[in-house]
C-alpha cells in the first residue's frame, strides 16, 4: 500500500505571507512517529519559514519555531490542524500581521 494523500491546503494572506499543508496517511508509522500519518505544514513570510509542524524520519513529531526545534505531542489530524492554526494566528497577531 502507498501513502494516501488525505489532506492538502494553501492559503495566502498575501504576497509574501502564506500556509500550506498536506497529510497523509501510510501504511507503517515514520519512525519514530507510532501513528500512520506523515505531514508537512508551514507558515512563510518573506521566504522565511516562521512556524512548521512535520515528521520527518529519524526526528518524530516536532515543531519549528523561527530557528528551533522543539518536539510535538501528536494526537490526531484535528488537534494537529487546530494547533497550527493557533501558532500561526498567535504569531500573526503579536508581529501586526492580523
Amino acid at each position: 500500500m502507498k501513502a494516501t494523500e488525505i489532506k492538502r491546503f494553501a492559503y495566502a494572506f498575501g504576497a509574501n505571507d502564506f500556509v500550506e499543508g498536506v497529510v497523509w496517511a501510510v501504511p507503517e508509522p515514520v519512525p519514530p512517529s507510532e501513528h500512520g500519518y506523515k505531514y508537512r505544514l508551514v507558515y512563510i513570510v518573506d521566504g522565511v519559514r516562521i512556524i512548521g509542524f512535520d515528521n520527518e524520519r529519524g526526528k518524530g513529531d516536532h515543531r519549528h519555531n523561527g530557528a528551533s526545534e522543539i518536539a510535538y505531542a501528536f494526537r490526531g489530524i484535528d488537534p494537529l490542524l487546530d494547533d497550527f492554526a493557533s501558532a500561526v494566528e498567535a504569531w500573526r497577531l503579536a508581529n501586526g500581521k492580523a
